[in-house]
């Protein structure tokens, strides 16, 4: 479903590469959890993958289409939870709703269907008449998690999607995480809480230093059970290792 090859990006100014000759496929009907340490290219490859950046070389390609030759078709596949949020303050809620289902072409009938449901599982209904820069933080993601959701996208992109969530709004995005792959979806995750990616993913990659470290089933990277996600996630970033499973 997501697949890069060789992909390389380095910023302006810098003659570190931010990220160095990737090489990635997720697969369909799969959660996958993106690993790495602040500065390890996590976010870069995230926003490259999303078309915010374009890389220097490679190719990505989204349910099999290039991105960079096809980015509109290519991003409506997508729908991307970034980790901050970055959204129209002088909108209200249902506002921002309408406005991100119309880009999408969704029919109204079913625009204002998808909004009901999602706004009451994640406790946002009586907000959306609301300004958003009234909102707090976390029903901020729960805007953002609707608006990334809302048509229905093969891949997922989620950065960070559970922070600032409370616990039944973040129990609820897990299960429809595990029921969009279980449907021959895609899920890319995203966050810093390991042992949440420990339970839910079924590949991890770990990103150190731009270059991809290693990438597998959790069994299979850690080998012993009694080994945690968490402290084999400190031994590969900290040994410098750049061999990829």
């Amino acid at each position: 479903m997501i697949r890069l090859t060789n992909v390389s990006k380095t910023y302006a100014k810098s003659t570190v590469k931010a990220v160095e000759d990737l090489t990635l496929e997720i697969k369909d009907g799969e959660i996958f959890g993106f690993l790495g340490p602040n500065g390890a290219g996590k976010s870069t490859t995230i926003k490259m993958i999303t078309g915010i950046l374009s890389p220097d070389s490679g190719v990505i390609e989204v349910d099999g289409i290039n991105i960079a030759e096809n980015p509109i078709a290519a991003k409506s596949l997508i729908g991307f939870v970034p980790d901050n949020h970055e959204t129209y303050e002088t909108l209200k809620g249902i506002e921002y709703l309408n406005f991100i289902g119309t880009m999408y072409n969704i029919p109204s009938e079913l625009l204002k269907q998808r909004v009901s449901e999602y706004a009451e599982m994640f406790g946002l209904t009586d907000a959306l008449p609301n300004m958003i820069s009234s909102y707090s933080h976390g029903m901020k993601q729960k805007l953002m998690v609707i608006a990334a959701l809302i048509h229905e996208p093969k891949v997922w992109i989620l950065d960070e999607p559970l922070t600032g969530l409370d616990p039944q709004s973040a129990f609820q995005l897990k299960q429809l995480m595990r029921k969009h792959a279980e449907q021959g979806n895609t899920v890319f995750f995203s966050s810093h809480v390991i042992d949440v990616v420990e339970k839910v993913c079924d590949r991890i990659g770990i990103i150190n230093h731009g270059k991809l470290v290693t990438v597998d089933t959790l069994d299979n990277i850690r080998q012993d059970e009694n080994v945690s996600l968490e402290s084999l996630f400190l031994t590969i970033t900290a040994d410098g290792t750049d061999s990829v499973k």
